[in-house]
């Protein structure tokens, strides 16, 4: 059995490693609300433009006249990963980066041995990985939650959109996690250009809108379609945000818990060790007096 000094030590350290991730357990909490507010407020506004585009780029003169919606055969990808800048956040980046090699071994294992596949990294968790790996990172993007806003997301958003309209890619798509609430993550691979249609099985049981442009369908595409692309990338930002925050405030919560477990192992074993070192001294008193005796 551990001496009490030793126990005593433990004990405090146990303390001290509790309160640290209690404080920022109830940091992310308040950092979450405010992420999870702005999501919820931006996915009904985000879900509807994608619909509408999705069902604009079912008519053929649309798609001819937008290079978006164009889709050409496929001989360089690019890809987004999306992780956070720090740990302590359980599985979260893990599970980010265990997906974007899944479906870089599943889908793009040609491209990628080819040197055909690029990456642009959003955190420095992505970028440490894919670093070690030598992996074909374009550009990092460490500090966009750095004071995450719409201009920083439409930044990106145009470079991604002049990357795709010159040829220098043939499609790119992003790999993140979408928030759904506090403790779950929905880890997501989408195609952010070429915009994708309706797939067939929506287009089979509804009928495709028919739009009547006012002014001019050329006009309204060049404003609506950018503005969409823009709000998919700032609508994936802020999914990573709350869910990087949820999931920190998740692991700090079990952290805590754990410590609370430790330490009633802890003090059960500092009381035994003190019983038996107060009884010890008892016998030792009593055996002492016995031996004055004789």
């Amino acid at each position: 059995m551990a001496g009490l000094k030793e126990v005593r030590i433990r004990i405090a350290s146990v303390n001290t490693t509790k309160q640290v991730t209690s404080a920022m357990k109830m940091v992310s909490a308040a950092k979450l609300r405010r992420a999870q507010s702005a999501i919820i407020k931006l996915r009904p506004y985000a879900n509807k433009l994608n619909e509408l585009l999705a069902n604009i780029s079912s008519s053929a003169d649309v798609s001819d006249d937008v290079v978006y919606f164009k889709t050409r055969k496929v001989k360089k990808t690019l890809m987004v990963v999306i992780t956070s800048n720090r740990g302590l956040c359980g599985a979260f980046n893990s599970n980010v980066l265990k997906a974007a090699v899944s479906h870089i071994n599943t889908h793009n294992k040609e491209l990628n041995d080819g040197g055909n596949l690029d990456m642009i990294t959003i955190g420095k968790k992505a970028t440490e990985f894919f670093g070690k790996r030598k992996a074909n990172i374009m550009e990092v993007h460490d500090s966009i939650f750095d004071g995450l806003s719409y201009e920083k997301a439409s930044q990106l958003a145009l470079k991604l959109m002049d990357l795709y309209a010159s040829g220098a890619y043939d499609r790119i798509e992003i790999v993140y996690n979408q928030f759904k609430n506090a403790v779950t993550q929905i880890l997501t691979v989408e195609q952010f250009l070429p915009i994708a249609k309706l797939p067939g099985k929506e287009t089979t049981t509804k009928k495709t809108a028919d739009y009547i442009f006012e002014p001019a369908k050329e006009e309204i595409l060049t404003d609506l379609v950018p503005k969409s692309l823009k709000i998919q990338i700032y609508k994936a930002l802020l999914d990573s945000w709350a869910s990087e925050q949820g999931a920190r405030m998740s692991a700090m919560q079990k952290a805590s818990d754990n410590a609370d477990d430790l330490l009633k192992s802890l003090r059960l074993s500092y009381n035994k060790a003190r019983q038996a070192s107060i009884t010890r001294e008892i016998i030792e008193i009593v055996s002492g007096v016995n031996a004055l005796k004789g």
